[in-house]
Formats: structure tokens, C-alpha cells, sequence
């Protein structure tokens, strides 16, 4: 999953474009352009001008618009998987640019964290004689679970995986996009990919695949 209205803005700024230019191209109004880049979708017409804005705005900016439009559909108003109408994923809250900030400075600080910790090792290791207990650690490491690995590919796809079957408990539900790998830990998946050809699948032996 990915920021939709950060994406855009973040693309909007890069190329130094202004919103007189992009409503002039694109014949969006300004204030829809804001609304789509605030993620303020209950400010747009209706749902279809919604997902129009979304797929002419990124394909204007040089992005994959109906990456745009999956990922809209898959959070905020998804009509084309109704298998599981059951199911559905609360609309989560727009975070501000100061809490996407802090947010980033505690990932980077959880990083050179282990950064320190790792040079720590080596060093006790290197200089700290072959008797060192570090290596011992090695002696309780569990194997690998079994599970799958799903790779985003291409364009990216709309992806649903549930647990033991079709009827099962919903694991992931939402956009695959490339690059992006998402895991999961068990014996028997159930699978469903509206292009297949936009991921591939990796799973540990023993593991059972259902698709839809």
C-alpha cells in the first residue's frame, strides 16, 4: 500500500508544476487537483469523477494511472470484488506531513540503531578471540517457517489471500505493486490476482495453492 495523495504531490513538486497549469492541461479544477493530493475524496462529485480525476491526473504527472485507481478502489470504495462483501478495510487516517516526518526520523534512527549494534558485534568478534560467544548464537537459530512470498511485477495487480480456502480468513486484500513483497507464514493459501501476470508467487515446500 502506498500514499496516493503524497505520491502525487511528491511527483507535482519534483517536476516544480504549479495547479494553474495542471487544471489548464487536464481541465480538473484546482481544488479537486488539492482534494486528490489530501486524499479528501468526500470532497470530490461522486465516485467516478473520483477514480476519472485519479487515472488523468497521474497519467499527466507521468505515473501508471490505473495503479491510481487500484489502490483507491482497493481502500476507499471498492466495487468490482464483491466475493467477500463481509470484509471490508476501514478507510484509514490522513496522517499529516509532520507525523509522515516524524514517522521517517524514527525509521532512521531505528536503522542507524542497528547500524551501531552491528559494528559492536564485529568488533567483540574480531577482537574479542576466536572464543567469543557470538558465533554460538548460530546454535539456536530456528529454521525458516514455511509460507509464500508474493513479488509485484509489471504493472502492478489487485490481489486477495485468504487462509486454507476461498472461504477462509482474509490475509492481504489490495494493491500489488512493483517491487512490493508481501510474505505470509502457513500451509495452504487461497490466491486471487486480477492479472496474474502482475506478480509472482513464491512458496516453501509443502505449501498448498488455491486460485481464483
Amino acid at each position: 500500500m502506498f500514499e496516493i495523495g503524497y505520491s502525487l504531490r511528491a511527483a507535482r513538486e519534483r517536476q516544480g508544476i504549479g495547479f494553474p497549469e495542471i487544471e489548464l492541461a487536464t481541465k480538473i479544477r484546482a481544488k479537486y487537483i488539492r482534494a486528490l493530493e489530501e486524499e479528501d475524496f468526500d470532497s470530490l462529485p461522486a465516485d467516478a469523477y473520483a477514480r476519472g480525476f485519479l487515472r488523468v491526473y497521474a497519467d499527466y504527472l507521468g505515473l501508471d494511472g490505473e495503479i491510481y485507481v487500484d489502490e483507491y478502489a482497493s481502500r476507499f470504495h471498492n466495487t468490482e470484488w464483491e466475493d467477500d462483501p463481509a470484509v471490508q478495510r476501514p478507510r484509514r487516517p490522513r496522517r499529516t506531513r509532520r507525523e509522515r516526518t516524524i514517522e521517517r526520523r524514527a525509521v532512521v534512527l531505528a536503522l542507524a540503531g542497528i547500524a551501531v549494534l552491528t559494528a559492536l558485534v564485529f568488533v567483540a568478534w574480531r577482537y574479542g578471540g576466536a572464543s567469543t560467544d557470538v558465533p554460538a548464537l548460530a546454535k539456536h537459530h530456528k529454521p525458516a517457517a514455511a509460507g509464500l512470498v508474493l513479488h509485484g511485477t509489471g504493472r502492478g495487480t489487485f490481489v486477495i489471500v485468504k487462509r486454507n480456502s476461498r472461504a477462509g480468513h482474509l490475509l492481504f486484500r489490495g494493491t500489488l505493486t512493483p517491487g512490493r513483497v508481501e510474505r505470509f507464514t502457513g500451509t495452504r493459501f487461497y490466491v486471487s490476482a486480477r492479472r496474474p501476470a502482475g506478480v509472482r508467487i513464491t512458496r516453501s515446500a509443502g505449501v498448498t495453492l488455491l486460485g481464483g
